[in-house]
């Protein structure tokens, strides 16, 4: 089965804004660079990970204003992760128990990537048909 590093988005390649943004903001960028999730950062250190799912969930229900809301208060934190040597398998399971879309990728421990439901549908879309 094939790794989870060889799907993952690597670090480099995260999009990230700062704690203390605006929820309003981040659902533009968002948008305009289409994809379904941000890294939340306090300088250089990653401390959570904001999902489409969270503003939908913490903004748009609940009916807060989204131009006072930080993406610190809405954020998912700590951010769930999965070795880089496990099966994409392995990550689907984890993501169908915990009823997550979006795993950090680990590296000896440290933060190395991010795999999300969109890359498993992406393998799962390139696999060979009987």
């Amino acid at each position: 089965m094939v790794s989870v590093k060889s799907f993952m988005i690597p670090r480099e390649k995260f999009i990230s804004v700062e704690r203390d943004t605006n929820a309003q903001t981040a659902a533009r960028i968002m948008r305009d660079r289409g994809i379904g999730s941000l890294f939340v950062t306090n300088g250089k250190e990653i401390i959570g990970i904001l999902t489409d799912t969270d503003m939908v969930r913490r903004v748009v229900a609940a009916g807060i204003d989204s131009q006072k809301t930080t993406v610190e208060q809405i954020m998912s934190a700590p951010i769930l992760t999965i070795d880089e040597n496990k099966t994409l398998l392995d990550a689907n399971d984890l993501m169908a128990k915990t009823h997550i879309r979006h795993l950090g990728v680990t590296q000896d421990g440290n933060l190395a990537g991010m795999i999300s439901v969109r890359d498993l549908v992406l393998f799962l879309t390139n696999l060979p048909r009987k």
